[in-house]
């Protein structure tokens, strides 16, 4: 267990450093794209135009890193178990029955997450067949394979929540 919490840890740092980049990226483009189109349109500044020509790529850029967020903060946010839950049953079990609950959503998404990487990875494959380039001349699915990765990291984050569940559950039975 303690190998996968260290690289729960490990990959959770690097995703927070990707965020962090990612979103810097995403504020400064989109404000250059502003700014050099308010330069042209208000201002009559000419090279502004000239200079959004060379940058047309920084709008699929923009878009596609919030694919990448998304997924990122997705990640993130199961780490911590604050992704969305549908929790009906919570109030009406009894509280020791609550880990044996959460073990049993925990698997149910280890289910769900494998089978979504199963879904993107044949994806990809369509994509690296018959896709397009994105920008500049990049393939789609070098962009888009953030998607079978994505939900990796999310079955990963399920079994190791799963694995504490159970050493939990363990725990409470020996005592």
């Amino acid at each position: 267990m303690k190998v996968l919490k260290l690289a729960d840890r490990l990959i959770a740092r690097i995703e927070g450093w990707m965020v962090v980049v990612f979103l810097g990226l995403m504020v400064f483009f989109t404000f250059l794209q502003v700014c050099l189109r308010s330069l042209f349109t208000q201002g009559d500044v000419h090279f502004a135009n000239t200079l959004m020509g060379y940058l047309d790529w920084s709008e699929p850029f923009v878009r596609l890193l919030v694919l990448w967020l998304t997924f990122l903060g997705a990640s993130l946010l199961t780490r911590e178990s604050k992704h969305i839950k549908i929790d009906i049953f919570a109030t009406l079990l009894p509280p020791r029955w609550l880990l044996v609950r959460e073990l049993i959503i925990s698997v149910s998404c280890v289910f769900v997450s494998s089978l979504m990487v199963k879904v993107s990875i044949d994806y990809i494959n369509i994509e690296l067949k018959f896709g397009g380039s994105i920008f500049l001349g990049l393939p789609g699915w070098i962009g888009q394979i953030i998607i079978p990765v994505g939900f990796a990291l999310f079955t990963f984050r399920f079994i190791v929540r799963a694995v504490d569940q159970i050493l939990q559950i363990v725990g409470r039975i020996e005592k």
